[in-house]
């Protein structure tokens, strides 16, 4: 008869390796991805989490490479799904309200994304707070071969770069696109599948691309 397993108990979960490197876990931890029961410690030094917040998966941190300090501040309660990914692009910042729901937002990074308390946030939402790249095409070549060919980062060309406000009790619907210097109000709904490019009042109820004011069950 072969020997029992050794307990893995908290110690032992501590030293098996995460996601974000790209080695496998065993079962128990595989599991406890999918439970939110893992260790925060292996989270970055510059990523901060309130209390009470329940964090479905380190895979949701595994694009995150800023070095501002802090760089992620999660406050009280909050609750993350696994579809939910942070992605820093240079010196990204990203806060996130008390009691907020994020189920599958995926927020990019450059400079500041700010989402306030009692926020929801459906599947496949996108924030970005910078173009990412430039929009002029003779820019962007050259950015391409200072990068793709020479690996040089500090041939990159200036893009625009403006910060996402959030307000308190937002919902933003599945799909939607929330796009650089956005500032959204607080009460405002976003119905699914829409394109902010502009502010939206406080408690409006937006919808379409890009996104306008309708009257509460108004089609878009």
């Amino acid at each position: 008869m072969s020997e029992r397993p050794e307990r893995r108990g908290p110690e032992r979960r501590k030293s098996v390796p995460d996601r974000r490197g790209g080695e496998l876990l065993d079962r128990r931890e595989w599991l406890n991805q999918v439970t939110g029961n893992w260790d925060h410690d292996i989270l970055p030094g510059n990523v901060h989490i309130g209390s009470d917040c329940y964090l479905e998966s380190t895979g949701s941190f595994a694009l995150w490479k800023s070095g501002t300090d802090p760089g992620i501040v999660i406050g009280d309660r909050v609750t993350i799904y696994g579809w939910t990914k942070f992605e820093s692009v240079g010196s990204g910042f990203i806060e996130v309200g008390d009691d907020s729901i994020l189920v599958g937002a995926r927020l990019m990074s450059s400079e500041r994304i700010s989402i306030g308390r009692r926020v929801v946030v459906s599947h496949h939402v996108l924030f970005a707070d910078s173009d990412m790249h430039p929009v002029e095409p003779q820019l962007r070549r050259k950015e391409t071969v200072a990068l793709a060919y020479y690996d040089d980062s500090e041939r990159r060309q200036p893009v625009d770069v403006r910060p996402i406000t959030v307000g308190d009790d937002v919902w933003i619907g599945a799909a939607s696109i929330v796009l650089k210097g956005v500032t959204i109000g607080e009460g405002a709904r976003v119905q699914a599948g829409s394109v902010v490019v502009d502010d939206i009042p406080a408690g409006a109820v937006v919808a379409g691309s890009p996104a306008r004011p309708i009257e509460e069950g108004e089609r878009p």
